[in-house]
């Protein structure tokens, strides 16, 4: 039995370091993809505390809302501007609202309507998580009809 002659052997020397290339080519496309990971978790973890802010926010304004419904007569005492300091009626729901969503600001409105309208309320809380960063905002607009 005769073995069939070689075609063209290719010398060993052309092919030394092909296999270190591909091995620093997979280290470098394993650091860019665990770059990404990392990147994506940041955001991921930003997102979550953004979610959070907004829930508490949505959460204090309920709170509120259910207070104002059960005191209609009383509507003109749960006013707040944007700087100033809550009256009696609002003041421990705002310092409730300020330790659970650190730097809140919060302005209440209310519009009285006339028989049988109405009132309008809007509550805004806005916060920031970070200097430079967009402030979150949450607004509320309801209306509580049997003002006294």
């Amino acid at each position: 039995m005769t073995r069939p002659p070689r075609i063209s052997p290719m010398p060993l020397r052309r092919q030394a370091g092909v296999s270190l290339i591909e091995a620093l080519l997979a280290a470098v496309l394993l650091g860019i993809g665990l770059l990404g990971t990392i990147g994506l978790q940041a955001r991921a973890y930003s997102a979550l505390s953004d979610a959070g802010m907004r829930a508490e926010a949505t959460m204090a304004a309920d709170k509120l809302l259910g207070v104002m419904s059960t005191d209609t007569g009383h509507l003109e005492d749960y006013v707040l501007a944007a700087g100033e300091e809550p009256g009696e009626r609002l003041e421990a729901w705002y310092e409730d609202t300020r330790s659970h969503i650190p730097g809140a600001a919060v302005t209440v409105s209310v519009d009285e309507g006339t028989a049988p309208d109405p009132s309008e309320v809007v509550i805004s809380i806005t916060w920031q998580r970070k200097a430079g960063e967009l402030a979150g905002k949450h607004e509320i607009r309801a209306f509580i009809s049997g003002a006294m």
